[in-house]
């Protein structure tokens, strides 16, 4: 059987979904020791530059005692004409057993999961997927309102090119929870709807009714590129701001991603409001992706 990877949530059975949430709980209450992972080689290979993703990787990595690996993926030989297969073997051949990816082509992971004879974890492939993403949003908001079955979250923005949000559906519908999707229909096609979420354009009918917000970064590049007619026409519509905080319930909370664009999907104002939870979400990325590696490496879904 060739070795496990984590290429989206469904990836994971929901009853494993809930056992890599419940081992990541164990590790944020007491670091485990370093023998988890220890001598075993863990490559990270970002083609995108990322911030938060990367570093939480290679702290979580350390935390379970990996042999970490960093390179730039520009000086490699896959920017010399080698292929994915012969990256792969290579890898494989010097003892790296864990590659944690991304890239900018959606489907990366998997064609590197195919060829290589051993674990893959995607850290985001072009917008198809971002699975520990979606697994820290859901530890987070679990610790917030200690269950998952009829929470009401709408996620609000680019759904079309958000791997966030794709792999949030898959993880949240899976749990339980209630999603509606948000955002205009340039960004938010009605195809979606498929997913076996609602789609709603107007942000302010729903707000009163929801446990959670997630807010998506806009690319500024969508505007130029026509899917959007202005920004003062998108941030009438979509912007979390003051006058909508009001809106949203006390017990409420507030979800992103990262980064944001301070004035475009969301305004200061968000950033500073108790219900916003984007510190606690990149808290529990490290311990989500320890769970994740032990769990690929070791088998262990539940927490002892």
């Amino acid at each position: 059987m060739a070795p496990r990877s984590l290429l989206d949530v469904d990836d994971l059975a929901p009853a494993e979904l809930v056992g890599v949430l419940d081992r990541a709980v164990a590790f944020r209450d007491a670091l485990p020791s370093r023998s988890l992972l220890a001598g075993v080689p863990v490559l990270n290979l970002f083609f995108e530059a990322s911030t938060r993703t990367a570093t939480s990787f290679t702290l979580a990595e350390q935390r379970v005692g990996a042999d970490v690996i960093s390179f730039a993926p520009g000086a490699s030989s896959l920017g010399k004409g080698e292929t994915i297969a012969d990256t792969a073997l290579t890898l494989h051949g010097i003892g790296v057993r864990v590659i944690v990816v991304r890239h900018h082509e959606s489907g990366f992971a998997r064609r590197l999961a195919d060829a290589f004879d051993g674990h893959v974890v995607n850290a985001g492939d072009g917008t198809h997927a971002h699975p520990t993403q979606a697994l820290l949003d859901l530890m987070t908001l679990r610790q917030e309102f200690g269950r998952f079955a009829g929470l009401r979250v709408a996620i609000v923005g680019d759904i079309l090119h958000s791997r966030v949000a794709r792999s949030n559906i898959v993880g949240m519908t899976m749990l339980g929870i209630d999603v509606t999707l948000v955002g205009p229909a340039t960004l938010l096609p009605d195809a979606f709807a498929s997913h076996g979420v609602r789609i709603e354009r107007d942000l302010d009918a729903l707000l009163p009714s929801l446990d959670a917000v997630m807010m998506l970064r806009i690319q500024r590049e969508r505007i130029s590129g026509g899917l959007l007619p202005s920004l003062d026409d998108y941030t009438q519509r979509y912007q979390l701001n003051r006058a909508r905080l009001r809106s949203l319930r006390n017990d409420a909370v507030i979800l992103h991603p990262g980064p944001y664009n301070r004035g475009v999907e969301l305004t200061d104002d968000v950033l500073d409001d108790p219900r916003s939870r984007y510190v606690a979400q990149v808290h529990n990325g490290v311990f989500v992706r320890m769970a994740v590696l032990d769990l690929l490496v070791n088998g262990a879904a539940v927490a002892a």
